[in-house]
This record gives structure tokens, C-alpha cells and sequence, in this order.
């Protein structure tokens, strides 16, 4: 990547969109006081993140840039505790550009009553491949916790985490984000459905992964665009916790 492409990786539009990622994930619920969204810097392994506040807070101003060994290279304030996810899985996937970590009820939910992500809408068709679960309980706090997850997500789009949240991991934040409301959502309708089939999941018309591969465009580059301008939008309009 040419150092001219690399720079206008780091202006102002990449910072809107971090800070803008951070809101949509708490304005839609995936995330409340806790949670974060962050990018690479395109051609380094670097990557911008908000300060320790609520996702709901975040602004271009104040992002920090860190390094894949966890490093502050520059900005004013804190990271999040868990930045380790963020590095440590930029630092295992060369080809991703945008890492979101929220904590989604739903999701959350099916792992704790041990139900897998099934596909069983077409949106869910993104994650046709499946979406493995990180089992040990408890925050992301260190290197070695970070490669972990990042070695549990292998080339994969997202990955639940028992007890906790998602993390997504896609070419770029807007995909990133954009994958995690989907995953909600898909599990969202799968708890209703499991609910109205009494709790028997064997009553589910789960697509068959044939099925699921044929609607897997769902976080296709043309996608994406329609659902961010979407996302931004609503997100600029609803109110903090709201």
C-alpha cells in the first residue's frame, strides 16, 4: 500500500467512522457503558480506539493510536482494559482493517444456554460458516488472553464469547459494525423463535448450509454501504442510552 493511501487511511474520515462506530454499537443496544470499536491504520499495525468511557461517548478528537503488542503511540487518556483484543487480533489477521467487541443480550444469552448460532434468517447467512464460541468466563485483560481469542476466531468473521459478548473482526469498521448488529439480530430471532417452539430447538427450520452459503453476500462491500448509511443516520438521532 502506497504511503499517500496510508496517510488518508489516517485522517479524518477513518477517526469519524471509529467514533461513529462506537456510537451506533450503544445506541443500538449491543452495548451500554462498556464496549468498543476500533480500525487499523491502513498499511501499518497500528489502529485507532476510543478512551475508556462508554462506546456511546466516543469522539474523533480523542481516539488513541496503539500497536499489535499493546503499545500507546499517541492521544490523551486510556484504553479499555481489553485492548488486547483489538491488538491481538490485528496482529493475527493482516487482512482485518475493523474490530468491534460489545456485549449484545441476545448473544449472550444463547451462550449461556448453550444454543450455538444457527442461521435462521437470510442476514444470518453471513455467518454461514459458523460462529465459535470462546468459552473461559471473564475479561480479555492480557496478551496471552488475546491471542487466545484471536486463535479461536481463526479466519472467521466473529465469535461469541461465553457469558460476555461478540467480537467481530471484518476488512473494515463500517463490515465490523455492521456484522455485529446483524449478529444480533439473527440471535434476537433465534430466542424468539426457540422460545415460541418451547424451548425445542430440533423445531427450528434452520437453513441447511447450502442454503445458508446462498445468501452469505449479506456483508458484501454493496450491503454494508446501505446498512451503514442506515446505522449512522439513526444513530445520530437516537439519544445516548436511548
Amino acid at each position: 500500500m502506497s504511503r499517500a493511501k496510508a496517510r488518508r487511511g489516517e485522517g479524518p474520515t477513518l477517526k469519524r467512522d471509529v467514533a461513529l462506530a462506537n456510537r451506533i454499537i450503544e445506541r443500538f443496544g449491543l452495548s451500554d457503558a462498556f464496549g468498543h470499536a476500533s480500525a487499523r491504520i491502513p498499511g501499518t499495525n497500528t489502529f485507532f480506539m476510543p478512551t475508556r468511557r462508554s462506546p456511546g461517548l466516543a469522539s474523533a478528537s480523542t481516539l488513541l493510536v496503539v500497536d499489535t503488542e499493546g503499545k500507546i503511540l499517541s492521544g490523551k487518556g486510556t484504553p479499555n482494559s481489553e485492548l488486547w483484543i483489538h491488538a491481538r487480533v490485528y496482529a493475527a489477521r493482516p487482512d482485518v482493517g475493523g474490530v468491534v467487541h460489545a456485549h449484545p443480550p441476545a448473544c449472550v444469552c444463547l451462550t449461556q444456554i448453550g444454543q450455538p448460532h444457527r442461521v435462521v434468517h437470510n442476514q444470518g447467512g453471513a455467518f454461514f460458516s459458523g460462529v465459535p464460541e470462546y468459552e473461559p468466563v471473564g475479561l480479555i485483560r492480557t496478551r496471552e488472553l488475546g491471542d487466545l481469542l484471536a486463535r479461536k476466531l481463526g479466519s472467521g468473521l466473529a465469535v461469541m464469547m461465553r457469558g460476555h459478548g461478540i467480537t467481530t473482526a471484518l476488512r473494515d469498521v463500517r463490515a465490523a459494525t455492521v456484522a455485529a448488529c446483524m449478529l444480533e439480530e439473527s440471535a434476537q430471532l433465534q430466542l424468539r423463535m426457540l422460545a415460541s417452539a418451547g424451548g425445542d430447538a430440533a423445531r427450528l427450520r434452520v437453513y441447511s448450509r447450502e442454503e445458508a452459503a446462498s445468501v452469505s453476500d449479506q456483508i458484501s462491500p454493496r450491503v454494508v454501504e446501505r446498512a451503514w448509511e442506515y446505522y449512522a443516520l439513526a444513530a445520530e438521532q437516537k439519544p445516548l442510552g436511548g
